[in-house]
């Protein structure tokens, strides 16, 4: 344990040099002796002692009690008063600076480290409280980001669920009502409305639950080691076949990646989330590619497409949560599967970006996302 580190403050250098040697033998180290406000000040900028010991009457033209005030007031450092001064207006002056102490000449050296303990042990506290305090306070304010959230969550998915909610309910009905009537393919098309419907209904709740928890602090970062290219034609297969086969999807592989060691559950958001936008916004049998680089301890996941693009004025949004381009029409989708993506490359401690063309009347376009992802050490 360092010993505390005092600045005594006394314009008499023989009254000085016997407190600095009382320190010592009681323990303390002196960090310096000054004789003036001015150099007081200076000092404790350069020293950033525990405690100071402020005699009231100093050279220069400031006295120890505006000295004191001083340093209370720009670097909350305590101030023990040491003076032969007891009168009434001495008192009420230094009272106003909340000294840690005031001890009258001529003191013992027992008088003098009673002192001093009592001054440390009221810093220790106030330091346990304010600590306290500030903990209480962070508490709060993660208490009302949470509720933030949650609110938020809550407000937009209640308005996201009443699109496939109202067509669940027109299409049950139209079937409650008109079934002797319709013709067997008019009720597939119903029953396919209510299950995609369904479907939407089921990826809405569990991409508001994954970034709900993302945001809130509450998905850890679990590392483990992945063979990639095989991860890769894993998703890659998934998507296709829930796309079903509707594009192609070329993989390419650059470099050693037999040291990768990532998060499994985050990586499949990222991937999953990624393929599937570049199929979704492409044209039928319009290719998409997955290029996997290592390199420099780091893997980089690139996903192309020519499809629709992106305007400029969303690529600043992308990332946002329910934000869509104004360019998707029709085509189905929730916003949070970007936002789920930037929550889990940031938890990789990885990188995004992305490059994007629109389609407008006709000519090439199409986005490449980008992602760099560290390898990490396995617990």
């Amino acid at each position: 344990m360092k010993p505390v580190k005092i600045l005594i403050v006394e314009d008499e250098s023989i009254v000085a040099m016997d407190i600095a040697d009382k320190l010592e033998r009681l323990g303390y180290e002196v960090s310096g002796c000054v004789d003036s406000g001015e150099l007081a000040i200076e000092t404790v900028a350069q020293t950033q002692p525990d405690l100071v010991l402020m005699d009231i009457v100093l050279q220069g033209d400031l006295d120890g009690i505006q000295t004191a005030d001083h340093i209370k007031n720009n670097f909350q450092i305590p101030v023990v008063y040491l003076t032969a001064y007891a009168d009434k207006n001495t008192l009420q002056r230094a009272k106003l600076t909340e000294p840690y102490g005031y001890l009258l000449k001529p003191f013992k050296e027992a008088e003098l480290n009673a002192t001093i303990e009592m001054a440390l042990s009221r810093i220790n506290a106030e330091n346990k409280i304010n600590q306290q305090l500030k903990l209480s306070e962070q508490l709060r304010q993660k208490a009302e980001q949470l509720s933030e959230i949650r609110s938020r969550y809550l407000c937009i998915t209640s308005h996201e669920f009443r699109t496939p909610l109202s067509i669940i309910s027109l299409s049950a009905e139209l079937l409650k009502e008109y079934n002797d009537k319709m013709s067997t393919d008019k009720k597939n098309e119903h029953l396919n409305r209510i299950q995609r419907a369904l479907k939407n209904i089921n990826q809405l709740l569990e991409e508001v639950l994954t970034l709900g928890k993302a945001e809130a602090g509450q998905i850890k970062f679990y590392p483990e080691r992945i063979e990639l290219s095989s991860f890769c034609y894993e998703i890659i297969d998934e998507q296709l076949l829930s796309y079903h086969y509707k594009t192609e999807v070329e993989f390419l592989t650059k470099g050693e990646c037999g040291g990768a060691c990532m998060d499994r559950k985050l990586l499949r958001h990222i991937l999953t989330n990624l393929i599937s936008n570049a199929i979704k916004y492409s044209p039928d049998g319009t290719p998409v590619s997955l290029t996997l680089t290592c390199e420099n301890n780091q893997a980089i996941f690139t996903i192309q497409d020519h499809g629709i693009g992106i305007p400029p004025q969303d690529r600043e949004r992308l990332f946002e949560p329910f934000h869509r381009a104004i360019n998707v029409g029709s085509i189905p989708g929730t916003g949070l599967g970007l936002a789920i993506v930037k929550q889990c490359v940031d938890l990789h401690g990885g990188e995004i970006w992305v490059e994007s063309q629109e389609n407008i009347n006709g000519e090439q376009s199409g986005t490449t996302f980008t992602v760099s992802l560290p390898f990490h050490t396995k617990p």
